[in-house]
């Protein structure tokens, strides 16, 4: 029986235990939550479905929690069911009951954990968005993994997802980044708000190669912005496609401006009364709608502002017929949160279209001290940097296990180790296990089997229900956009599949020439779920799932 079976059978009985009663079922919720206890002598699940709805129904939680335990006693998937403390239900399944987990993996192999809870819904996910100024930093190198599993775990829960990276390719720091390459075509130190790093110097010199008169031409300064922002640009996608982050859409803010979108956009909001004029300049009426000041669309000197770009992106993107717009922003964005829902109310829409996902800084240390110094970028690490220290699947799976909205640290070292300390290879090397175990039952010839009513151990049942928490694991992930929630179960399931197999009473292959049982065929076919699980999870990460380590 799966947790979601399990729920469905507690709360159809406690219709029929109201009923009986003369109580309202009317008082139950429409999913009965049902958890893992912590201590697993407690049993294989509980809920607290009784003291939920007590009060409501005007009866003794307890009393409640023992009509229920009566009831479920007697049902044919359950083996036992206590009353604990005021009203939690502890209940037992009976081993066979248990075996549905496995038969449920198996029959859906890849499509185990996807769910429908976001099935119609268009969602724009914007991430990364990094300045085509320099390569990709840390905290973009977070973002490129955190937003692509999110992306993966959202696709999973039925949404319609599309990955979209904006381009600002219009504004200061791209007139600054261009008089940086000069500067270092021209062998000059980069100007005082410039840019500086061993990467400008290889994309002015590739600039020359491809234009040999570009510093003496009229235009000067625009031929080494129209080929040198696309060249680091093309090195940012490209550095993106070798970590394994690829978009759907790469949308250029300039053409927002170069369209008209942006004046439409002001207009829009001028008709509307969205903006008030002071002081020489327009501004947003952000304050009305729970910003925590109002802010300046049109400057003074007439140059719509950042956030008139902001307006006609978000615009753009409706009009699309995106039903969530999901921006993931840096540390040093918080100010985006309100000022991105006041200009969706201000523009008459739904400010709960918007969702503003923060991210924290992340922080390398190697040696028990911070590495500060990138060999290309000079100021900063890259994602270069990171994943010629650690490969991809390491760095991803660092980037991917904490909460986003949380401060990182990252040891090399550790990453670098290939032992159960480190996290990616714990939960890689549980999958490549079970596939040095098949390869080993298919040389001696073991088939597995269905006999999973044999399967009583409590490790065996403990790997049973850790495997049947995935489909839940991937919805709540999806519903509070935190992919890390799959990596930390990824290493929970890993835990169960190392005590369940180094356990002597769980073998999995005969000892010598002795032939193999019909539990020994149960417990290979566990790990055939075991292993789906794993492929699903990792690839939720963006993380391979080798067989061999």
């Amino acid at each position: 029986m799966t947790p979601a079976a399990l729920a469905d059978l507690v709360r159809a009985t406690a219709v029929d235990v109201l009923s009986t009663r003369g109580l309202d079922p009317a008082a139950l919720p429409a999913t009965v939550t049902i958890e893992r206890p912590r201590n697993p002598e407690h049993g294989d699940y509980a809920t607290n479905l009784a003291l939920q709805v007590a009060k409501k129904l005007g009866v003794v939680p307890r009393d409640l929690a023992g009509w229920l335990a009566d009831a479920l006693t007697g049902t044919a998937a359950i083996s036992s069911v206590d009353v604990a403390g005021p009203g939690f239900l502890n209940l037992r399944l009976a081993a066979d009951a248990q075996g549905d987990v496995v038969r449920e993996v198996l029959a859906l192999g890849a499509a185990y954990g996807t769910g429908d809870r976001l099935a119609g819904v268009k969602i724009n996910l914007e991430f990364v968005s990094a300045n085509p100024t320099g390569p990709i930093h840390l905290g973009g190198t977070r973002w490129a993994a955190v937003g692509d599993a999110l992306g993966r775990v959202l696709a999973a829960s039925g949404g319609d997802v599309t990955r979209e990276y904006y381009f600002n390719d219009a504004g200061a720091q791209i007139d600054r980044f261009v008089r940086s390459l000069i500067a270092a075509a021209q062998g000059e130190p980069a100007p005082e708000d410039g840019y500086a790093g061993a990467y400008l110097g290889d994309i002015a010199a590739e600039v020359l190669k491809r234009e040999p008169g570009a510093l003496t031409a009229e235009d000067s300064h625009e031929v080494f912005r129209r080929i040198g922002v696309n060249l680091m640009f093309e090195e940012i996608k490209r550095d993106l496609h070798d970590f394994g982050t690829d978009f759907d859409v790469y949308f250029h803010e300039n053409s927002l401006h170069e369209s008209g979108a942006v004046a439409k956009a002001i207009d829009q909001l001028k008709e509307s009364g969205g903006l008030y004029f002071e002081d020489g300049a327009w501004w947003l009426r952000s304050t009305e709608y729970g910003d925590d000041k109002d802010r300046v669309v049109v400057k003074s000197d007439g140059d719509p502002a950042y956030i008139a770009g902001d307006i006609a992106y978000f615009l753009d993107k409706r009009a699309r017929g995106f039903d969530l717009c999901i921006y993931m922003l840096g540390a040093d964005h918080h100010g985006y949160v309100g000022r991105l829902k006041a200009a969706a109310a201000a523009v008459g829409d739904d400010p709960a279209t918007v969702e503003v996902l923060i991210g924290q800084l992340v922080n390398l240390v190697s040696d028990g001290k911070p590495v500060r110094m990138s060999k290309r970028a000079g100021t900063v690490i890259t994602m270069q940097d990171l994943v010629e220290a650690v490969g991809v699947d390491a760095a991803r799976y660092a980037m991917t296990r904490s909460s986003a909205d949380s401060s990182l640290d990252v040891d090399l070292d550790l990453l670098r180790k290939r032992s159960n300390e480190n996290p990616v290879f714990y939960v890689q090397y549980a999958h490549a296990r079970i596939c040095s175990v098949l390869r080993n039952a298919a040389d001696l010839g073991m088939t597995p089997n269905d006999s999973f009513e044999l399967l009583r151990h409590d490790r065996e049942g403990d790997l049973i229900r850790t495997a049947g928490e995935f489909p839940r694991v991937v919805a709540t992930a999806a519903e509070l956009r935190e992919p890390h929630r799959v990596a930390r179960y990824l290493e929970e399931l890993a835990g169960a599949l190392h005590r369940f197999y180094d356990t002597l009473e769980c073998r999995v292959l005969p000892r010598g020439d002795d032939d193999p049982t019909d539990v020994q065929g149960a417990r290979l076919q566990l790990c055939v779920a075991a292993r789906h699980v794993f492929a699903n999870g990792l690839r939720l990460l963006g993380v391979t799932a080798p067989e061999r380590m």
